[in-house]
């Protein structure tokens, strides 16, 4: 009991000399009868002179094991160690450009046959899409024919009149073959000698109707898009990273995908690329993971989560993050030397993962530090700092139990 009464004694003078700091530091009442600065030496005088925004003075600060134990003080020794991060992003699938097809005629004309009428069908390369009639066609078609008429009736001895003949027919099929009329339609036309009235169009890669922009009886202009088609047996799911964690994601690295349609399920798949520029609005980088799609069960749109399991260092220095007091200005630990001693120390901290926090300066491995109640400790570190002090401590040395409380030869007040 005697303990417990120790202990609330002591997180009461903690609380106590705390509230009367903060009163001083904001400016408190003053009395008209008392000097403000009477009883202030010149370390003090100095302190209050730089206002209520200036930095706390931090000191050492020596406990004894009774009073360690009291404020729940644990160290921990500081550790090289292998330190990994997971990040975390959401994401969504999308189409592989790279797999993206756009059917689009060269020449304007007539959708005068559907054979893939809805979106989403699946097609195979070569399969025919639609047929249109073009006057341009059928005018080009007999240009053909009458240059190819035009070739057989001029003697080969008529060197300039044979030459002439065979650029006009060589020019009548380059104009169908830049209009993506193929070598064996050509032929074709060339044998049975009669103009096709119509022009198929077809798929130019094996996948998924996307996107449809026509209907029959239509008129389409040369450079009009009518089909969008993709191969989804490989996709892409697209994530923002913060800009902080990008120097942990690189082309090669491996993510671990969730997708709600399918819980329970975890798709591997690897960074293939990281966007070059930041979002200056959100300060996150777009990265790419290519995942393969043999089922086509993963469709665009689908939302998903992406994590990347990152390696910080296979041998740095790391602490307990609760070890580090973040003041805003600086970052401090307490360092616990061989004399029982915790003294304030400035860190430069790293990258955080999970519950550790890499220290790029100011500890070495090794040490060791407060790991709790740190906070109890900093606050009497700053109040050490301006004069004030936790009753029964003092900096440098450790004050014993008065001699003449009463309670036994223990030294406690059993009031």
């Amino acid at each position: 009991m005697s303990r417990n009464l120790e202990r609330a004694t002591l997180y009461r003078s903690v609380w106590a000399s705390l509230a009367a700091g903060l009163i001083a530091a904001c400016g408190g009442p003053e009395t008209p009868e008392a000097d403000p600065m009477a009883g202030m030496d010149h370390g003090e005088m100095d302190h209050s002179q730089h206002g209520a925004g200036a930095p706390s003075t931090r000191e050492p600060v020596r406990l004894t094991e009774a009073q360690e134990r009291a404020l729940g003080v644990v160290f921990t020794t500081v550790e090289r160690m292998a330190l990994e991060k997971t990040i975390r992003t959401v994401g969504r699938i999308e189409a592989a450009e790279s797999a993206e097809a756009m059917v689009t005629p060269k020449i304007g004309g007539f959708v005068e046959q559907l054979y893939v009428s809805t979106t989403g069908e699946a097609v195979r390369e070569g399969e025919p899409l639609l047929t249109l009639y073009s006057p341009e066609l059928v005018a080009a078609q007999e240009e053909l024919l009458t240059a190819r008429r035009l070739l057989t009736r001029v003697s080969p001895e008529a060197d300039e009149a044979h030459a002439s003949a065979v650029a006009m027919l060589e020019a009548a099929r380059r104009r169908l073959d830049y209009w993506d009329i193929t070598d064996e339609q050509i032929e074709g036309l060339l044998e049975s000698g009669s103009v096709a009235k119509t022009l198929t169009l077809v798929s130019p890669v094996d996948g998924i109707v996307l996107e449809k922009g026509i209907v029959q009886g239509q008129q389409v202009r040369a450079g009009e898009v009518l089909y969008r088609i993709a191969d989804l047996s490989s996709i892409w799911v697209q994530g923002d990273v913060f800009e902080q964690d990008l120097k942990f994601i690189e082309t090669g690295t491996q993510a671990h995908i969730e997708v709600s349609a399918y819980p329970g399920e975890h798709l591997m798949g690897r960074v293939s690329f990281v966007y070059p520029t930041v979002d200056v609005d959100t300060r996150t980088n777009r990265v790419r993971v290519t995942l393969a799609n043999p089922d086509l069960r993963l469709k665009p749109g689908m939302f998903v989560t992406v994590f990347f399991d990152t390696q910080i260092g296979s041998d740095v220095i790391a602490v307990p993050l609760n070890a580090v007091i973040v003041t805003g200005e600086r970052n401090l630990v307490f360092v616990h030397d061989a004399e029982g001693t915790l003294t304030p120390r400035e860190v430069v901290l790293g990258a955080q993962a999970g519950d550790y926090v890499e220290i790029l300066g100011g500890l070495d491995a090794g040490e060791h530090i407060v790991a709790s109640a740190n906070f109890l400790v900093d606050a009497e570190s700053r109040l050490g700092g301006g004069g004030g002090s936790m009753p029964g401590m003092q900096h440098g040395s450790v004050l014993e139990p008065d001699s003449d409380t009463t309670g036994g030869s223990g030294g406690h007040n059993h009031d």
